[in-house]
């Protein structure tokens, strides 16, 4: 496989083959991302994709995820070519996932969206980030939450598994609480299959950096951000959802079914603010991006 540059994927691919068919994301301006600094975006060539695929050919796979940042900016034409490329020649193949953000999304019609799904396209990564307009605006999203809502509900229509990403800290300590709670009234009007929380950590050279070293942005403290976890679930109704905030960004680690476990989790978080006891928090050396 020819990778260029460092790559990313969901925690659930860790398993999965990484093909990774753009290079960089064609946005990569949002204030709080490093990930793809200094690529510069550019889509790869069919006959270079076509060259990875055929070195894994002769291994049972399962799962592969399409990198780089939103991979399905690709045109559709050539989105079917390199599905149906993956389908025909990787024997066992169950699921294709993909990171995507909302304009990308609103591009493909609900049928192109199931032609892609008909090909084994089986979920879809979305970063919502922030359900508040107002941090949209400060980490220049490129989208508003109005957009944000109807490509979820677009991916939801077209039978794709959608997991949404939300930060937490995102809003600063002035804004923590709308933030949080936003989210969770976004969250709901999407109702994806998982949501996947992760705690703001600063990337060195990013927009965010000069904000916080100018004091423009405050990071909230640890139990500040665990605060934002309770508001969030508080004020988010699914039909079916698995919630997680145990990457390692996160300071309490969580896994639940929603709305099942609930009130469960809950009650567990709120233990924990009220105890404040650092020793109930994963320890600052093991969080990590």
């Amino acid at each position: 496989m020819k990778y260029e540059g460092m790559i990313f994927r969901p925690p659930s691919e860790a398993d999965s083959l990484i093909l990774q068919v753009t290079v960089g994301c064609s946005y990569n301006r949002c204030t709080f991302c490093g990930a793809y600094q200094g690529k510069r975006f550019r889509m790869k060539r069919f006959e270079e994709i076509k060259e990875d695929i055929d070195e894994v050919s002769s291994y049972k796979i399962r799962r592969v995820f399409l990198a780089d940042g939103d991979a399905l900016i690709i045109p559709q034409e050539e989105l079917i070519r390199i599905l149906s490329y993956l389908k025909a020649n990787l024997r066992g193949l169950e699921r294709i996932g993909i990171y995507a953000n909302a304009k990308d999304i609103l591009r493909k019609e609900v049928k192109e969206l199931r032609a892609l799904k008909d090909l084994g396209l089986g979920i879809l990564y979305l970063g919502l980030e922030s359900g508040d307009p107002e941090v949209l605006k400060r980490i220049k999203k490129n989208a508003t939450v109005d957009q944000l809502i109807r490509a979820g509900k677009r991916v939801k229509e077209s039978g794709i598994l959608l997991s949404v990403t939300v930060i937490l800290g995102l809003g600063g300590v002035e804004g923590s609480q709308p933030h949080a709670i936003e989210t969770g009234k976004v969250l709901s009007e999407m109702d994806p299959d998982y949501v996947g929380a992760l705690s703001l950590m600063i990337v060195p050279g990013t927009p965010i950096e000069r904000e916080i070293e100018t004091g423009e942005l405050v990071l909230p403290t640890p139990f500040g951000l665990i605060q934002e976890l309770e508001w969030m679930i508080t004020h988010s109704h699914f039909t079916h959802c698995f919630f997680a905030s145990n990457h390692a960004s996160n300071y309490l680690p969580l896994r639940i079914r929603l709305p099942e476990q609930k009130e469960e989790a809950l009650q567990r978080i709120r233990e924990v603010l009220r105890r404040k006891d650092p020793a109930l928090l994963r320890p600052e050396y093991l969080r990590a991006l």
